[in-house]
């Protein structure tokens, strides 16, 4: 009895296995300005998700939106994939950052940022030639988003630049198939009873979506106050 007392205590002695998740679990040296402004800059993707896509489908409910957002968690998904497939470790400052339980070929971070990226300046550039400077704005917070995973020690160069090639690519290969496939069925998403239930609506026919909602929100105006 005391053998089995005695294997408690030592058991309870030892601290558990913890595990951090990655995309929020973010380090960097205390003093270092530039660590910490990288360190805010790596968690770009959460902003993205939860300010970007969540806002987005519960004020927005855009199609165009919608598959944008399932494209990234595709990418996600297939970021896990090759990581497991391929298993290269990250680099050894990874134990200081409690980083090293998962692998590091490719960045998800890289990939992440870069399908971003390269998905909305598709889709700025199809709408409208002047919205040139909305195509731009994605990209230096990817190469800024790349240069952090780096600098903090969470990916090697090598690791970097795979997880932003392959969400480069793969942001053109979504937007192709969303732009060339899945469009013609979203007046049949649109029209269904889940689509009029949630609201759900294309405006990807619209070559100026803000234009069209402005003039559209003034004549409703004009039109209730001469009711």
């Amino acid at each position: 009895m005391s053998g089995g007392g005695d294997f408690q205590e030592m058991a309870a002695s030892v601290p558990p296995s913890l595990k951090a998740i990655t995309l929020t679990h973010v380090r960097y040296r205390r003093g270092d300005p530039l660590g910490l402004f990288l360190a805010w800059v790596s968690l770009v993707p959460v902003f993205i998700s939860l300010g970007g896509f969540v806002s987005h489908f519960l004020f927005r409910r855009e199609l165009q939106g919608i598959c944008f957002a399932a494209g990234l968690l595709v990418s996600q998904v297939l970021n896990e994939l090759i990581k497991h497939s391929v298993a290269q470790s990250r680099p050894a400052y990874c134990e200081l950052l409690e980083a090293c339980d998962s692998h590091g070929w490719p960045s998800s971070h890289s990939q992440y940022v870069f399908f971003f990226a390269t998905y909305l300046s598709l889709l700025s550039l199809r709408r409208s030639r002047a919205r040139r400077v909305i195509a731009a704005v994605p990209w230096p917070l990817a190469f800024l988003t790349m240069l952090s995973r780096v600098y903090l020690g969470y990916h090697t160069v090598a690791q970097v630049f795979a997880g932003a090639v392959v969400g480069l690519v793969f942001g053109a290969i979504w937007y192709w198939i969303v732009n060339t496939m899945l469009v013609d069925y979203f007046p049949m998403i649109e029209e269904s009873a889940i689509g009029r239930w949630l609201y759900i609506k294309d405006t990807s026919h619209i070559p100026d979506v803000l234009k069209f909602e402005y003039d559209n929100a003034r004549a409703a105006r004009k039109k209730v106050a001469t009711d």
